[in-house]
């Protein structure tokens, strides 16, 4: 299936080919970024803690970090903010008496502090998430039209960029490529990947397989939009796929939901320009 019968588009003539698109998602090296790895991994329990403090406390629920923490992702933590609290390990010292040899070792272990080190996203401030402007193209226009709504970012995981539920999705307010990430989260919406309905017509396909449908449709829009973070997706597709190819009924999909985001926000463009 060609670009031409997939979207009937006014980009630029240099439109990349959706089908070679996903043969270099397979073949081509890709780099995995960064941003996956930003935050700590916090266990579930120091999650539900600070999401429990953060309903006590009234604070907008959202990703943790520290003072300093948030200062190298370039935030400042609010003058006045009180942090909230969390478990840290801190590994401890002690000796004990070798009953062979009776005489005292050394040996290590780890005990559970409770300490007010962190913050959460709403307690800092800095500069605001910014989408690249695309002539031709109007992202929140897009989702409009095709009946997906933005909700805030509730997670305490800060590496994670977005999500999808039902028909809405949330991006990460500190999202290193916030388009993209609109892209993957609303083809998994397009897809069917969020239908929680057990009289669906299609067959939920594993998570893997999922994750890479979605991040294929985020690659096509943003090679077709001319914006960057193509090195990325491939290095997530073939991260989920470990080695294998994209199957020929998820590739029809992925065309399938690029060209509905695309479609979407060219037409809303389009009446835009003429409205004004």
């Amino acid at each position: 299936m060609s670009i031409e019968n997939t979207f009937n588009h006014s980009f630029p003539k240099n439109t990349p080919n959706w089908q070679m698109l996903l043969v270099d998602a397979v073949q081509k090296p890709g780099r995995i970024s960064a941003a996956y790895s930003a935050f700590h991994n916090y266990s579930i329990g120091n999650a539900l803690e600070a999401l429990w403090q953060c309903t006590v406390r009234g604070i907008e629920p959202g990703p943790i970090n520290t003072y300093i923490g948030w200062q190298q992702l370039g935030r400042h933590v609010r003058k006045g903010e009180k942090a909230i609290s969390l478990w840290m390990p801190v590994t401890c010292k002690g000796k004990r008496r070798d009953p062979e040899t009776d005489e005292d070792i050394d040996f290590t272990f780890t005990r559970f502090i409770y300490k007010p080190h962190w913050f959460v996203l709403s307690q800092t401030e800095g500069k605001e998430l910014e989408y690249p402007q695309i002539p031709g193209f109007d992202l929140e226009s897009a989702l409009a039209g095709l009946k997906i709504s933005r909700i805030p970012f509730d997670l305490t995981d800060g590496n994670c960029q977005g999500f999808a539920r039902e028909h809405s999705i949330a991006v990460n307010p500190v999202a290193a490529l916030p388009l993209k990430t609109s892209f993957h989260e609303a083809a998994h919406v397009l897809l069917g990947h969020t239908e929680t309905s057990p009289f669906s017509d299609y067959d939920t396909p594993p998570r893997n397989i999922r994750e890479v449908e979605a991040e294929a449709v985020a690659l096509i829009g943003c090679e077709s939009l001319g914006s960057p973070g193509a090195d990325y997706s491939r290095g997530y597709i073939q991260h989920y796929l470990r080695g294998n190819e994209i199957p020929e009924k998820s590739a029809q999909r992925i065309f399938s939901a690029a060209a509905q985001i695309l479609k979407a926000g060219q037409q809303c463009s389009a009446d835009l320009e003429v409205a004004a």
